[in-house]
C-alpha cells in the first residue's frame, strides 16, 4: 500500500481490529485434509489474552491475508501467500492470527523486519487531523528467532478511544502476526498477557 494511502488509514487500521470480531461467525475449524506434520499450528481460542467477561470464539483457518493487516502490512505481504484465523468474544475484542512461509529463513528474516517497520511507520506517518495516535514500543521476547511487540491507542475528535496490539514473530522461514483490538486506552490493555501469546503463537508454528 502507497505511504499516501497508509496515512490516512489509521483510524480505518483500530476500528477494523474490532468490527471484524462483531462479524465473526462461531463455529469450530473442521478437519483438514491430508495436511503434512509439519505444517504451522494456529493459536487456540484459550490461548488469546483472557477476557474478563467474555469468552473467545475461534473462526476457521482461512487462506489470504485478513482486510484488518491490509491497512498497514499489505504492501510487505504482496509477495506471499498466508493463512490466517480470527478470533471473537461477545463484547468489544476482536483478534486475528496470519502465518506466512517464506521461501528461506533469510527471505522470513527480512519479511519479519519489515513488517515491523511498516507497522511503525504506518502509525507515525498518520496525518489524520481526527485521530489522536499514541505509539509504543512494548519491546522484544526471546522466543524462537524473537517477536516484537507494539501498541498503538487512538482517541478521535468524537470520543472514540481504541488500543491496538500488534507483533510480529519468526521461527525459522515462518512469520506470524498476532494481531488484538478493543475499545480503550493503554490501561485496559493486556500486555503481559498479549506477550504470553505472542510466544505460545510462535512456538506453535514447528
Amino acid at each position: 500500500m502507497p505511504k499516501r494511502t497508509r496515512a490516512g488509514a489509521l483510524t480505518a487500521l483500530v476500528v477494523a481490529g474490532l468490527t471484524a470480531g462483531s462479524a465473526l461467525a462461531a463455529g469450530a475449524v473442521p478437519a483438514a485434509a491430508a495436511k503434512a506434520s509439519s505444517a504451522p499450528k494456529f493459536l487456540s481460542a484459550s490461548e488469546l489474552p483472557p477476557h474478563p467477561s467474555s469468552s473467545w470464539t475461534a473462526g476457521r483457518i482461512e487462506d489470504g491475508v485478513p482486510e484488518e493487516l491490509q491497512y498497514c502490512l499489505g504492501d510487505a505481504l504482496l509477495a506471499y501467500d498466508g493463512r490466517h484465523r480470527s478470533f471473537r468474544t461477545d463484547l468489544d475484542t476482536g483478534a486475528r492470527q496470519l502465518v506466512v512461509v517464506a521461501g528461506s529463513a533469510g527471505k522470513a528474516k527480512a519479511l519479519a523486519t519489515r513488517l515491523n517497520k511498516d507497522f511503525r511507520e504506518c502509525v507515525s506517518e498518520s496525518s489524520d487531523p481526527d485521530v489522536e495516535a499514541e505509539y509504543r514500543d512494548l519491546g522484544t521476547l526471546p522466543v524462537e528467532e524473537g517477536a516484537h511487540v507494539h501498541g498503538v491507542a487512538t482517541v478521535a475528535s468524537w470520543g472514540a478511544m481504541d488500543i491496538r496490539l500488534l507483533s510480529v514473530g519468526r521461527d525459522g522461514r515462518t512469520v506470524t502476526v498476532v494481531d488484538w483490538g478493543q475499545m480503550g486506552g493503554f490501561k485496559d490493555a493486556p500486555v503481559k498477557a498479549f506477550k504470553k501469546t505472542t510466544a505460545t503463537a510462535v512456538n506453535k508454528l514447528h
